[in-house]
């Protein structure tokens, strides 16, 4: 039998700080913001913490542990917002170097014992269990006793690596498992087969099916279908009027539980990037310096990505958001690929000459695009001089 798994840490960013704080733990933490709210020792040896009373910023939320998402504070929330909520919830500033490492230990300690792993971002991943060693046996008491098992074997390995918990579930598909994994947060063990999917998976809201989004949900519910299982239950030529061939067929699919995409194991990245959204607005020209500082942050982190992770550049983009909320990008191609701070920086420069600089900014980004490895491209830059990038001027 074909057995999926579905590995989501729980609360995760919130969980690393709480490793590094363990005074909060049981307390209404927010991890969002810029860097201006850092804890602060005190004298006594006690930390003095940000609380959202005193935030003042765009900023959102990246995670909030389960005591303040009981209080209604969850990711991609306004911090200003969920202040009004929670105003005495703790707010710390987010870490992203703390949180890559302790994604790849727990990433190194789930492939310890099931290799076939498909990286699906920081915090998840999805793990082909078919054919590890003891999943297919099962006994009179416990069909599932190999399975339930190792996924149990799993979850010790990563809470004895990490030090966190995380949320496991265990089906046939990536679909169901990605439904199961939430069912039980947090440290919870979900296994299923297609034979549990009328009790287990039909009364839940259509909107748990990763793939329907709030639109989506929204016509549905104006349809009369609320559960997956009125999903199911619908007349697939109906859904196909309603929602066109492709996804009206896949929504019929998915309420019955049917996936058959495989686990992948590797794929490149098409691209890398970084932004930022800043605590208040700012304007391209009477903020030129901070600008200017935050632009070239961006292109040297953006950089040492590339370096960390063996690829180069053709292609760098910027991404600007105004505040009326409007987004724009431009795209420019680079004479060679490249992975060098300063000459992404040049051709960013560049793209950003084309976009217009009148308004207040509330967010900037760089992306590097069409990605190749470094090597590929060795004997074209030892050979071919690269053709230097016009000079960059200062945003104007």
């Amino acid at each position: 039998m074909r057995w999926i798994a579905h590995l989501d840490m729980d609360a995760f960013y919130a969980s690393v700080e709480l490793l590094r704080y363990p005074e909060l733990r049981g307390l209404p933490v927010v991890v969002g913001g810029g860097r201006g709210h850092q804890p602060i020792m005190q004298p006594d040896g006690t930390r003095r913490f940000a609380t959202l009373r005193d935030y003042v910023g765009r900023g959102v939320a990246t995670t909030a542990t389960y005591e303040a998402r009981a209080l209604g504070i969850h990711s991609a929330s306004g911090l200003m917002k969920a202040a009004a909520l929670a105003p005495d919830a703790i707010l710390l500033p987010t870490d992203f170097d703390e949180y890559r490492r302790y994604s790849h230990l727990f990433k190194s300690a789930v492939a310890e014992v099931a290799p076939q792993i498909e990286d699906r971002g920081i915090d998840e991943i999805y793990i082909d269990l078919t054919d590890v060693r003891g999943v297919q046996m099962g006994s009179g008491d416990d069909p599932h006793a190999g399975v339930r098992a190792v996924a149990r074997d799993i979850k010790a390995r990563v809470r004895a690596a990490t030090g966190l918990s995380c949320s496991i579930g265990v089906t046939p598909n990536k679909l169901l498992s990605k439904l199961c994994s939430d069912l039980e947060k947090p440290d919870g063990l979900t296994i299923l087969t297609e034979a549990d999917i009328p009790t287990r998976i039909w009364p839940l809201p259509a909107k748990r099916i990763n793939g329907i989004g709030p639109k989506t949900d929204a016509r549905l519910e104006a349809l009369g279908i609320r559960t997956i299982g009125d999903l199911a239950a619908a007349d697939p030529q109906w859904l196909v009027e309603h929602f066109g061939a492709n996804y009206g067929a896949w929504l019929h699919e998915a309420a019955h539980g049917i996936d058959d995409r495989p686990v992948v194991t590797y794929s490149e990245p098409k691209s890398l990037s970084r932004e930022t959204t800043f605590e208040r607005d700012l304007h391209a020209k009477r903020d030129r310096a901070e600008l200017s500082g935050i632009f070239t942050d961006l292109c040297e982190r953006l950089a040492a990505d590339l370096r960390a992770k063996g690829y180069r550049a053709k292609t760098v983009a910027v991404k600007l958001r105004y505040e009326d909320f409007k987004t724009v990008t431009r795209e420019l191609t680079l004479p060679a690929p490249t992975d060098n701070a300063q000459e992404i920086r040049l051709g960013a420069g560049l793209c950003l000459k084309r976009v217009p600089l009148d308004q207040r900014l509330r967010l900037l980004g760089v992306r590097a695009g069409n990605l190749c490895k470094t090597g590929e491209y060795s004997e074209l830059t030892a050979e071919e001089p690269r053709e230097p990038l016009p000079l960059f001027a200062e945003i104007d």
